[in-house]
Parts: C-alpha cells; structure tokens; sequence
C-alpha cells in the first residue's frame, strides 16, 4: 500500500496488471467528462494506445471500499503521464491523493505534468496543487492538434 490518504472512501494502491480493462472504462468515462474539445473519432484512436501507456509507468490506482478503481495516476520519474479520476469521484479529494502519493515516489523531484490547453478544469486543478506553466507545444505527443501545457510543481 502506497502511504494513505485523510478519506475513508478510498485507499491509494499500485496499480495491478489484472484491471487494465476496468481502468481503460475508467478512463474514457473520465475523458468524455472532460475532453469536451474530443471528437468520438479521437476518443477512438487515442483509447487504443492507453493499454501500452500503462504498462510504461508505475501505476498508482485510488481504489474504493470494495477495491474497485475509482482513479489511477501514471508516473515515470517525476513525470506524471496520467491523472484520470471516475466522474462520480469528482472533487472528492481523488486527483490530490494521487498526486501526493506520485510526489512521495518521486522523492525531492519535482512533479511535471502536461495538460491539454483545452481542459480548463485541469489546468485549475493543477494550479490549485501548487503546479505552474513551464512551456507549451502546439501539438499532443502524437502530433494531433491539440496543444499541450507543460507544467512542473513548485517546492
């Protein structure tokens, strides 16, 4: 078990190669949620490539009493490849857990984190926890249009 969170609802865990399925469902009802600027054909292509992007990072999974994910965090380094929460686990303390429990790993490194430009409510989340805009690119990873905010947490 990863240190614990303040709230009995959930406990912070590595994530298990046995729940990829239920973390990709978990992660497109949070992006549907979010990523209003997604058309359906991006949602489609990019869900396939979510699998092999877990399986590059340590997986931190916020899971609920009956140990159902109800939010996971990628990291590699101190970098944080991924941040999806269930939308009924909105602003319930969630994403902060992850995030505290991610900073615990990466030791005296600070976090960084790219955000879609597009997702607003991320960006604020993000700022809230400390984090500020480092640079930006006018594309995602993979060239799509969707311009990225590079953002790295101030100690």
């Amino acid at each position: 078990m990863i240190p614990q969170n303040d709230s009995p609802s959930f406990a912070i865990r590595s994530g298990r190669s046995t729940e990829v399925a239920s973390l990709l469902t978990l992660w497109e009802a949070s992006v549907r949620a979010t990523h209003l600027f997604l058309e359906e054909k991006d949602i489609v292509a990019i869900r396939k490539d979510i699998p092999a992007a877990m399986r590059d990072v340590t997986l931190l999974v916020a899971a609920g009493k009956d140990d159902t994910p109800v939010g996971f965090l990628g990291l590699s380094g101190s970098h944080v490849e991924m941040l999806f929460v269930a939308p009924a686990f909105f602003r319930q303390g969630v994403g902060t857990a992850l995030l505290n429990a991610a900073q615990s790993m990466a030791a005296e490194r600070a976090l960084t984190v790219d955000v879609n430009e597009q997702n607003h409510d991320a960006m604020a989340f993000y700022m809230r926890q400390g984090f500020r805009v480092a640079g930006r690119s006018p594309f995602d990873r993979q060239g799509r249009p969707f311009p990225l905010l590079h953002l790295a947490k101030t100690m």
